[in-house]
């Protein structure tokens, strides 16, 4: 049978699609925003791997929730500095099917202000 996608799945794809016209060789910060937490990963899709990672469940994160923005905002940091030492510096920016608001917004700005250029 087919699988019908959903609204969410269908944006997903959309702006997936739009990114892999325009990202050429550079590596993507992918975004994923669950109601707890916030996971950033650097993705080489070339060679099919993950450059760097940072989320709300780091050990410098523990004890803390992942629901705010300013969590979202460490977690860009973090990201931005794990990055720049793996040597990577331009990247595009996948948010996903999620809003550039709130929480995504606020990774995607301290990952700028860390050095990362999207």
């Amino acid at each position: 049978m087919n699988k019908r996608m959903t609204p969410f799945e269908k944006r997903r794809q959309r702006v997936r699609v739009a990114l892999r016209r325009k990202a050429g060789d550079r590596p993507r910060l992918s975004i994923h925003r669950s109601g707890r937490h916030i996971y950033a990963q650097v993705i080489d899709d070339k060679a099919g791997k993950t450059i760097a990672a940072a989320s709300t469940l780091d050990k410098e994160q523990k004890g803390k929730t992942g629901a705010t923005a300013a969590a979202a905002a460490e977690v860009g940091k973090r990201v931005a500095e794990r990055a720049s030492k793996a040597g990577v510096k331009r990247v595009v920016f996948d948010r996903g099917a999620f809003l550039f608001h709130g929480r995504v917004k606020a990774l995607a700005d301290a990952a700028r202000d860390g050095g990362l250029e999207f």
